[in-house]
């Protein structure tokens, strides 16, 4: 069977309510399908009333009023609010795979009113609520999947039509107090969490969650060798120092079960001088090969600039003291030192394989969503590719 691509949009009521982690973890590891990108939305008026026109279909299984409701839903609830024209904020995420669209809608499921239990994505996370006299009162779809590949052709290509003028890291979509000064902060979801179809960056969202917090931006990114180096360039000359110590005991002791004789201690630091910021260098590399698959050593100066072999997802969170939340829920650098309940302690397993990253100040996450191209579009180039067109 050919590969597809399927689609998957969280709502805005999905991403107020922190649930935009449970939803991905389960789409990622219940259809084992590969994740090639994501992205923000704050859709207009006029994308919200293309998409409205086509989501009633024929070859949908879902009753056709529960369709009527979607499509109402998609009009009253996706678009800019009626009162002050704020956009709301959407995600849409882009599966790849066999029978990829298929897959995607069995998680996100379908609505029936006597549907009870927590298999779906709508069982779990989304609402049908009717009165006495079987009247809808309330109604919140949770997420949004086309029924067929037909369709999800049709649907894709005029979200990737809209990408550059409704997509990509938002601005303006939250409202805050007088009193509050919000900032932005990057995380890279690193790339030991995709070696295989799991919850883990779903689940590592719902931690981040936490900090209430909004998801202004998200990149499916796969880090150059040359982008790495720049991203964790500030850190090479701390780790050329770091090890002195370390190394310069570890040669001693090499050298004395060797020679047979005990070396004084002014050779031990003279050693971790000449050792340290070599093992420093090799530690670097090991962090720019984990992150791009290739050590700089090893790579062309062409291929240093290509797309590297490893997958993060680059989540952009906006919020009042964000950089700060950020880092507490994510925990220190060496998973050994996190405390219980951090990303770090749950999904890390050691100083370099510790689960993700997090800017360390505003100006550093500016520097940082600078070198991973935060406002590029992907998105609507792999649409365009996969169809051929638009």
């Amino acid at each position: 069977m050919a590969e597809q691509l399927a689609y998957e949009i969280i709502t805005p009521y999905s991403l107020h309510k922190s649930r935009t982690g449970g939803i991905l973890a389960r789409l990622i590891s219940r259809t084992g399908l590969e994740l090639v990108a994501a992205q923000m939305y704050a859709p207009s008026k006029e994308l919200v009333e293309e998409y409205a026109s086509i989501v009633v279909s024929s070859a949908d299984p879902q009753d056709r009023k529960i369709q009527e409701l979607i499509r109402q839903y998609v009009i009253t609830k996706i678009g800019p609010a009626p009162q002050t024209q704020r956009r709301q904020r959407v995600m849409v995420l882009l599966f790849k795979g066999e029978d990829a669209v298929a897959k995607v809608r069995k998680v996100v499921g379908n609505f029936s009113l006597d549907r009870m239990g927590g298999e779906t994505i709508r069982d779990t996370y989304g609402d049908l609520v009717t009165d006495e006299h079987d009247q809808v009162v309330y109604f919140e779809p949770a997420a949004l999947a086309a029924p067929n590949e037909e369709e999800a052709k049709a649907k894709l290509q005029l979200w990737a039509r809209f990408a550059d003028r409704d997509g990509g890291l938002l601005d303006g979509v939250v409202s805050y107090t007088p009193t509050q000064i919000p900032q932005r902060t990057l995380v890279l979801i690193k790339p030991d969490n995709f070696r295989f179809p799991t919850g883990r960056p779903g689940n590592m969202i719902d931690f981040f969650s936490r900090t209430g917090l909004f998801i202004v931006g998200i990149k499916v990114y796969c880090m150059s060798v040359a982008e790495a180096e720049e991203f964790y360039g500030p850190v090479r000359e701390v780790l050329r120092t770091r090890f002195n110590a370390v190394v310069g005991l570890q040669a001693k002791h090499a050298l004395e079960q060797e020679l047979k004789f005990e070396l004084p201690s002014e050779v031990t630091r003279q050693l971790g001088d000449i050792l340290g910021p070599l093992a420093g260098d090799n530690q670097f590399e090991n962090i720019i090969k984990f992150m791009a698959g290739s050590p700089s050593s090893s790579s062309s100066k062409e291929a240093r600039l290509q797309p590297g072999t490893e997958k993060c997802i680059a989540l952009i969170y906006e919020g009042p003291e964000a950089v700060r939340k950020i880092r507490e829920v994510l925990g220190p650098t060496d998973p050994s030192k996190a405390p219980p309940g951090s990303i770090r302690r749950e999904f890390g397993s050691n100083i370099m394989v510790n689960a993700a990253h997090a800017s360390d100040s505003p100006e550093n996450a500016e520097r940082e969503m600078r070198i991973i191209k935060a406002r590029e579009n992907l998105f609507r180039q792999i649409v365009a590719d996969f169809y051929g067109k638009l």
